[in-house]
């Protein structure tokens, strides 16, 4: 990951750090899939279990783990993001609960803090580096044997984006089929997004993982930034959640979708 990527990267989330919540709130879409993954996370947890978060952002699942009984290690390198954490932590009295720290996940050695009991990096934070083996290979030591991990990625094939294709836009429909980083915009700032496939992140984990699930998020519903179609179609939105709760767990819908759930353990 170059250093212009990555002052990009920090540059446009720090921007939109001051309006991060007020968007999350007002989205129904990624209200859906958060709880789908915080769900998912707290059947793999215990009570005082110890969580190294990356890209933790404005602190909204660190703050919901912590309120479980979790310890959460926050980090983020974008400062925005970090600022509005922090603040946060003080005014809900979670010091005790939730530690900060800046800090890149190309650079994870500079967490000194080991025996974590789970990792977990959501929404496609991590689709921002162009090396995702870089990244994991550097959770071992910092994951206690039969710990685990929890990452939520973006997938080559987003079956409502290559409906694009239908009304002409074929870039849009097709750009997560490259092989090379998309440029993405974000808060007028311009940087690199890059997809993997599952069968990638389980090749970068390598033999010392073994496989807990691969789900599918956003398959049969549409992608957060298609917001107004739950305001529109209430229940047809229901309906195609309920049927994707229930397919998301099998090939190949556990990779055809917006986003995918990987939870691995260390052996």
């Amino acid at each position: 990951m170059s250093t212009v990527q990555e002052q990009n990267v920090n540059n446009a989330f720090s921007r939109q750090s001051v309006i991060f919540d007020e968007e999350d709130k007002g989205n129904l879409i990624i209200q859906c899939m958060r709880k789908q993954v915080q769900i998912h996370v707290l059947s793999l947890l215990n009570t005082n279990d110890k969580i190294l978060e990356l890209n933790a952002g404005t602190g909204i699942d660190a703050i919901f783990f912590a309120h479980y009984g979790c310890s959460v290690y926050a980090t983020d390198n974008a400062q925005g993001m970090i600022n509005i954490l922090t603040e946060k932590v003080r005014k809900l009295s979670l010091e005790n609960k939730i530690q900060i720290q800046k800090c890149s996940f190309n650079n994870l050695e500079e967490i000194k803090t080991e025996n974590f009991d789970h990792i977990f990096s959501n929404f496609g934070g991590l689709n921002c580096t162009d090396d995702i083996y870089k990244v994991v290979r550097q959770f071992h030591r910092l994951l206690k044997p039969g710990g685990t991990v929890t990452l939520v990625i973006m997938p080559h094939i987003c079956p409502w984006e290559i409906l694009l294709a239908f009304k002409g836009n074929f870039k849009m429909a097709f750009r997560r089929l490259s092989k090379k980083g998309v440029p993405s915009h974000l808060e007028g700032v311009y940087f690199y997004t890059y997809y993997y496939s599952p069968k990638q992140l389980l090749n970068a984990f390598g033999k010392e993982y073994t496989k807990i699930c691969i789900k599918g998020l956003g398959i049969l519903t549409p992608p957060p930034y298609l917001n107004k179609f739950t305001i529109k179609y209430p229940m047809l939105f229901k309906m195609l959640f309920t049927i994707e709760e229930k397919i998301a767990k099998y090939p190949p819908f556990n990779s055809w979708s917006d986003h995918f759930i990987i939870s691995m353990e260390k052996k």
